[in-house]
């Protein structure tokens, strides 16, 4: 049993969110390039010019890319062979969150209650999912999401009869319908199967993943290419004010399901897409 100490775990999520919240990863500056390339729209190109500048002055002068700092998500691979000392695991992880939000004076949004509606002062809690794996490490993986984005995610329980279709229509109708409110172009993860709220953390993981790496089967690759396709043919373009670069990548995840059911989630973000991980 390898012991890892909470104060460890809480200097991880310190860093990682602070640098999340500063450094465009290097994927999404390639996109962001890629894509500047091929815009056809003038307007189009300054936005995307706009945003690789703002982009590379944020990392620069280490100030946010977003003056919204977002709700922190927090995804949790923990080896059944560790043992963690001092703090519960997840108290260590709203110590980390913050402190980077002290430290980095980002914006606290936080709220206790969704209707009683007051801050909490220090952006926690955190929304953490835990996985248990094999081995004797932890793989920390953060997301400060903006609501933006997060406010134009939808889930929808499709009938299996509905099929690829039905899938694709959903994704490109939620898209349509969000129009330039998640700050494009855009990044869009989505869930398929297991149940309702299993679909929608689906989505949220799909966004971690590298822009521009192949899903492990040729189905989903081919799915994401065609959805990807049709989202940039909608002609929403950067900021929603026309071009083909309405979204940068989409990220399928899947998982079984029942036999009488087809779960689909759609996770927008916008093209800061702020994430970092970290292995302890």
């Amino acid at each position: 049993m390898r012991e890892i100490c909470c104060e460890l775990i809480t200097e991880t999520v310190n860093k990682l969110f602070m640098e999340a919240n500063y450094h465009l990863s290097e994927d999404i500056r390639n996109k962001l390039l890629e894509y500047r390339a091929m815009e056809l729209s003038e307007t189009g190109c300054e936005i995307l010019d706009q945003i690789i500048e703002n982009a590379e002055l944020a990392s620069v002068k280490e100030l946010p890319i977003c003056q919204d700092t977002g709700m922190c998500v927090v995804f949790i691979e923990l080896g059944q062979e560790v043992s963690i000392i001092g703090d519960h695991l997840t108290e260590a992880v709203n110590k980390g969150v913050r402190q980077a939000y002290d430290e980095g004076y980002f914006r606290k949004s936080v709220i206790n209650d969704p209707l009683k509606r007051i801050n909490t002062g220090d952006n926690t809690p955190a929304v953490i999912h835990y996985d248990i794996v094999a081995g004797d490490k932890i793989h920390i993986k953060v997301m400060p999401k903006g609501f933006g984005s997060e406010n134009m995610s939808a889930i929808k329980m499709l009938k299996p009869a509905d099929g690829l279709e039905g899938v694709i229509d959903f994704v490109v109708d939620t898209v349509s319908r969000a129009g330039s409110n998640p700050c494009p172009p855009i990044i869009v993860g989505v869930g398929i199967g297991g149940t309702m709220e299993k679909a929608a953390i689906l989505s949220k993981k799909a966004l971690f993943r590298k822009l521009g790496s192949k899903h492990k089967e040729e189905f989903y690759e081919v799915l994401e290419k065609t959805l990807l396709d049709r989202i940039n043919n909608l002609g929403i373009g950067p900021q929603g004010l026309g071009g083909i670069t309405t979204a940068l990548g989409v990220n399928i995840e899947v998982f079984p399901t029942h036999f009488a059911g087809l779960p689909v989630a759609v996770n927008i973000t916008c093209h800061a897409s702020r994430h970092k991980e970290a292995i302890i």
